[in-house]
């Protein structure tokens, strides 16, 4: 009797176990793994200039302002700022009771740590010419801090919203050094856990994340697929839940597959070919118009963009504050013949193409760019580069003198959502590298001059006659083949929610959760 009756109690107590786990079935994990198109070239926001990079360390860290999924500037850790009237002192207010992942409290001891190194030049980061008019942070209380400028800068408040601008915990920066870039500690809503160089970044939950509810899930995984295809298969099998950027071509087959969201939306990313103008014959301004005239960009557009692009229409992307609309360059070759005719060049020469990628759509770009050029009398050798060459042989080449590159092939979205960061790191003197990624070693003492008065003031007429002759002037001297412009697309499974691409080509993933 005794034994029949522990063998009911037994099987009472595992019944009732295996109910339990039936009637609670949100114990599950929630692990989402996101595709990208390329691998990640650091984790320290301050030391890399690829949106991609940035736009993942969001996961573990987060700035003083930011935007939102409408690419609106709104307030994070910041609450509130003043400036003075001069424009040189930017006060900010910022948020209580935040913690680091590493416990260490938020405040404006970790403001200062941090725009203390980055504004620091023996620290040779990448981001230091974007925070180099800040002369001196100053703690005026644990939860004030003042910066103050070298001179007026009316896009201060935009650049403190960059992706790059975030908030280092001090204490890990005390501990790890320059060894940061492997040890991402911020107040983002996920942990750091590991990176893996070529096959992913992974971070869990962060319990204590001051935005109570949030995350939604508990691991959040990168991955970066340089293949296409491979990219797109992964979707498709579940591997991934969401994936950027989609192969073109397989566009119309990802929107049948009733599991699977296909989006695309405009973008301010822009797409162009700089030519290094101090060296020939890329020195003459009839060359470079030539080029322009050489490439069929509608074409281009559907041959490695399956018509997901468009044709540039000015040196600033619509979408950012001030562009100006010119139109497209036409594509003319019989033009292009003409003027390279003109400069000397009848029968066309040889020179090189570097591409700034290596993944799938940018090797079709630069083949046939080949092509078109071919067909006015210019050989080129094409080259795509992975992120460890681009850096050496490109970005960090100590002097114009010893720059290799000829023609450069890359991309750019201003950030920042305004006409200076659409402008100034890429075609100012002061922005040759290894400083920033003027690669066409372009230099106009008109565009300089124009381009410091524009900060200068905050009016909004001034600024736009001033962004305007900039503009004109650049669009004339034709330093860049400009080619397209992006349409975003990516696909995720349809139980993810919470997660969209940006206009700039960084995420909103906020909200993020699997159902």
């Amino acid at each position: 009797m005794l034994k029949r009756y522990r063998y009911k109690s037994l099987l009472m107590t595992g019944l009732a176990v295996y109910m339990s786990l039936i009637a609670f079935p949100s114990y599950a994990t929630k692990e989402v793994t996101i595709a990208v198109y390329s691998n990640f070239s650091s984790l320290d926001p301050y030391d890399t200039n690829d949106t991609l990079s940035q736009a993942m360390a969001k996961s573990f860290y987060q700035g003083l302002f930011g935007f939102d999924q409408d690419s609106k500037l709104v307030n994070v850790l910041a609450d509130s700022y003043t400036v003075n009237e001069a424009g040189t002192e930017y006060t900010i207010f910022l948020r209580k009771g935040i913690k680091f992942h590493d416990e260490t409290d938020f405040n404006a001891d970790a403001v200062k740590a941090t725009f203390d190194r980055v504004t620091n030049p023996d620290n040779h980061l990448k981001r230091y010419n974007l925070f180099s008019r800040i002369i001196n942070t100053e703690v005026i209380n644990s939860y004030t801090v003042k910066f103050t400028l070298n001179q007026p800068f009316s896009a201060f408040i935009n650049t403190l919203a960059h992706p790059s601008a975030v908030i280092i915990s001090p204490t890990a920066l005390a501990k790890y050094g320059k060894d940061i870039a492997f040890h991402p500690v911020g107040t983002g809503p996920f942990v750091f856990t590991e990176w893996n160089a070529t096959d992913y970044v992974k971070g869990k939950k962060f319990d204590q994340y001051w935005k109570k509810g949030l995350p939604k899930i508990d691991t959040i995984i990168w991955r970066p697929i340089i293949e296409n295809n491979t990219r797109a298969a992964m979707i498709q099998t579940g591997e991934a839940q969401f994936a950027f950027s989609i192969p073109y071509e397989q566009a119309k087959l990802l929107e049948k597959n009733d599991k699977l969201v296909l989006v695309s939306t405009p973008s301010i990313i822009a797409r162009y070919i700089s030519l290094n103008v101090t060296k020939k014959p890329f020195d003459d301004v009839r060359v470079r118009q030539a080029l322009n005239y050489a490439i069929n960009k509608e074409a281009l557009a559907k041959v490695a963009f399956a018509g997901y692009a468009t044709p540039i229409r000015g040196v600033v992307p619509a979408g950012v504050d001030f562009a100006v609309d010119y139109g497209p360059w036409p594509y003319d070759p019989d033009k292009a013949r003409e003027l390279l005719a003109e400069a000397g060049y009848p029968t066309g020469f040889s020179t090189v193409l570097w591409s700034s990628y290596n993944h799938t759509t940018a090797q079709k770009v630069i083949q046939f760019i080949q092509q078109q050029l071919k067909q006015v009398g210019i050989n080129v050798a094409i080259e795509a580069m992975e992120v460890g060459q681009r850096v050496a042989r490109v970005e960090s080449v100590p002097s114009v003198d010893d720059a290799e590159v000829k023609m450069y092939y890359t991309g750019w979205s201003s950030s920042t959502m305004e006409s200076d960061w659409a402008i100034t790191p890429l075609l100012a003197t002061s922005s040759w590298p290894p400083k920033m990624y003027n690669t066409a070693y372009y230099s106009n003492p008109v565009v300089d001059e124009k381009l410091q008065q524009a900060l200068l003031t905050n009016d909004r007429e001034t600024k736009k006659i001033l962004y305007k002759e900039i503009q004109d002037q650049i669009w004339a001297d034709a330093p860049w083949i400009f080619l397209l412009g992006d349409k975003q697309l990516y696909v995720h499974s349809k139980n993810l929610t919470g997660m969209s691409v940006m206009i700039d080509g960084s995420f909103y993933f906020e909200d993020i959760d699997l159902h």
